[in-house]
């Protein structure tokens, strides 16, 4: 049996008054929150609530030096040179947003190409079509192969003078994959062009380390960190921190305003961090962050590897089970479908019995078509998932297979 020594450290997954266990398996959308996480939340609006940035009184005074040190913490945790590099943000389709909104209108003009792949999350597809399509650029698609792999021979073949960035995902929210984000950024870079990395589904399974990678933004939600909803972060190498524009006006990012024109800006990464920020969110990130620290994300890793081998032989031995990508690339998760069965009959039936997994596109139309699905099934897994929830979720298909015919 593999058990999980963290399991008692979240509320939710440790609920016993459930009549039965309760199965989560969709921490892909959203990790849950350990009781650290809440209670130092908690412990801010109880004790230390006050905007930040704008106040001499104590409590104004502690919660911006709680913030900036969230912010040294994030920075530290994914290897990034300062803490000026880091942006606060709701999460990575705002923080996506932000570059498609600052860099695109900056430093390209009609006819220069963008390139994406075709396993990308809707907000690593659709903020780059709406600039492209504003600004009359080219979007290009890096293609994965038939079994959910990018090929850099494929990449080089697609670059150009005229290619200004690159976007990809780090892993794949459908597959799992983990992509070769350090080859590709440096290849890119030997024609000029940006590199941008969606990190949702990296930052939780693995160390992530932005200097050696090489990547121009780095992007990631709180959310999927074991921290709340509403909070992400923007990693900027310097050159891009010190020369983008802001993309958002209002209080904080000023440094002085002057009718009729005339208004000077911060330095980064204030400039980019208009209006009150949501800094209970950014606290519980930090907390977050200290808690993973505390494990430490390579026995993190370790232990995740060890579930998924264990999940993907037990999934094995079901009939009528389609599961798509490399298992030897694979990380977090697993998707399928059950035969000629809807995804959504199957999430619904395995909701009955206190099973969550996630259905239907994913955020990821373009993948799934790729696959020649509307819809699959996702079970993804987290340090607090254990061999028992695995057991579950493959005794309850079972029984759907056997009640569906």
């Amino acid at each position: 049996m593999i058990k999980s020594p963290w399991r008692g450290d979240f509320p939710i997954i440790n609920n016993t008054q459930c009549e039965s266990p309760y199965i989560y398996l969709d921490s892909a959308a959203t990790a849950q929150t350990p009781a650290s996480v809440i209670e130092r939340m908690q412990h801010f609006y109880l004790n230390e609530y006050a905007t930040v940035h704008r106040g001499v009184h104590r409590l104004s005074s502690e919660a911006t030096d709680n913030m900036e040190q969230t912010r040294q913490d994030v920075a530290d945790f994914i290897q990034a040179k300062s803490r000026e590099q880091i942006v606060f943000t709701k999460g990575t389709t705002e923080a996506i947003n932000l570059v498609a909104n600052t860099f695109l209108p900056t430093f390209t003009q009609s006819g220069d190409e963008i390139i994406i792949t075709d396993m990308e999350h809707h907000a690593n597809i659709v903020p780059w079509q709406l600039l492209s399509e504003r600004l009359g650029l080219t979007i290009k698609v890096w293609a994965m192969t038939s079994d959910g792999e990018l090929l850099l021979d494929d990449l080089q073949a697609l670059l150009s003078p005229r290619t200004k960035l690159v976007a990809l995902t780090h892993i794949s929210n459908v597959l799992g994959c983990i992509n070769p984000i350090k080859k590709a950024t440096s290849i890119a870079h030997q024609y000029g062009a940006v590199v941008l990395i969606d990190g949702a589904q990296g930052v939780m399974h693995q160390a992530v380390n932005v200097s050696d990678v090489g990547c121009d933004f780095y992007a990631f939600s709180g959310h999927k960190l074991y921290g709340p909803t509403g909070v992400g972060v923007l990693y900027m190498a310097k050159k891009w921190a010190d020369t983008l524009p802001p993309w958002e006006g209002g209080g904080a990012m000023i440094d002085h305003v002057q009718l009729p024109m005339g208004t000077s800006y911060q330095a980064a990464p204030w400039r980019f961090e208009a209006g009150t920020p949501n800094i209970a969110g950014i606290l519980g990130l930090g907390e977050a962050i200290k808690y993973v620290n505390h494990i430490g994300i390579d026995a993190i890793s370790q232990y995740e590897e060890e579930l998924m081998l264990y999940a993907e032989e037990k999934l094995q031995n079901l009939d009528s089970l389609n599961v798509y990508g490399n298992s030897d690339k694979r990380v977090g998760l697993i998707s399928f479908n059950l035969g000629v069965h809807h995804a959504y009959d199957v999430g619904s039936f395995l909701d009955r019995y206190n099973v969550a997994i996630r259905t239907g596109h994913h955020c990821a139309m373009p993948l799934l078509a790729r696959l020649e699905q509307t819809a699959v099934c996702r079970a993804s897994f987290a340090l607090y998932s254990d061999s028992q929830d695995v057991d579950v979720l493959v005794d309850r298909l079972n029984y759907i297979k056997k009640l569906l015919g």
